[in-house]
């Protein structure tokens, strides 16, 4: 007799309670519209690992048990002196869940994992602007499935939440309904204020560069200006040097011509007495 498969409980919930209630919260007119969990991302750094290998299988060993799930490694696309780091060598960890393990991974992680979190006061509210979500863990130690005396040392995690969710409110909604423990809300009145405010700066930003543009274009116009402003002033007074100087000639000329006739009629008188 084949064996009964156990319903993951946070599935169950979402298509029996979650997704009725966005239904009815943002006014879809099908149940297909509502978000849901696309995938859940974990991610591990191991930087440690190019000075020691045995660390990398330390931290693939505890983040397969997190997930369930064997880890990809993550290596290092190119070189990097300054961090001795050469092109192949690992960096990090990855694991990718979808459909019922991201389920799973989830329900675990709000239910066991983060209430473990020393001093724990919330989640902030901040996601990406396209409804999803991305948590920083400082500690593995807080899944039950790592065992703290066998811990080598302490490692963090990122994790990412992708649904399909249009807006980070869809995307809060759908995770607050799961029982994520949001500190605070994401505003729309304040969301709109904040992109409002960006949008004029922007504009004024691209006011003062047209302005800019335009004072230097002024600028230049006027210099042209001046240019040949002073190429005609120029050209006057080379023009009138020019006339100045045919004048001073023809004056010379007559000069020269009155004393050429006094010369002549000089000797005629001479002769006469």
């Amino acid at each position: 007799m084949p064996a009964t498969k156990t319903p993951v409980r946070l599935k169950t919930r979402y298509i029996e309670e979650v997704r009725p209630a966005l239904v009815e919260q943002f006014g879809y007119t099908s149940v297909m519209q509502a978000p849901k969990v696309q995938k859940i991302t974990v991610n591990m750094g191991v930087g440690e690992a190019k000075q020691d290998s045995k660390m990398l299988e330390a931290a693939a060993g505890q983040l397969a048990q997190i997930t369930g799930q064997t880890p990809n490694v993550r290596l290092a696309r190119k070189s990097i002196a300054n961090f001795k780091l050469r092109e192949g060598m690992p960096v990090g960890l990855a694991v990718t869940l979808r459909g019922d393990r991201a389920y799973e991974f989830l329900d675990r992680l709000m239910s066991i994992a983060i209430p473990r979190i020393r001093d724990f006061r919330g989640l902030p509210a901040n996601f990406d602007g396209r409804g999803n979500y991305t948590i920083g863990v400082r500690e593995q130690i807080i899944f039950p499935e790592i065992d703290y005396d066998a811990v080598d040392q302490i490692r963090g995690l990122d994790i990412a939440i992708t649904t399909s969710a249009a807006t980070d409110e869809e995307g809060y909604a759908l995770l607050a309904l799961f029982g994520m423990p949001f500190i605070n809300k994401p505003n729309p009145e304040e969301v709109a204020a904040e992109e409002a405010k960006k949008a004029e700066a922007a504009a004024a930003e691209k006011a003062a560069l047209e302005q800019a543009k335009a004072e230097q274009e002024g600028e230049q116009a006027a210099d042209k200006t001046d240019e040949d402003s002073a190429d005609d002033d120029s050209a006057d007074g080379e023009a009138s040097d020019e006339a100045a100087e045919e004048v001073e000639e023809g004056a010379a000329d007559e000069a020269a011509e009155e004393a050429a006739d006094e010369a002549a009629d000089e000797p005629a008188e001479e002769t006469d007495q």
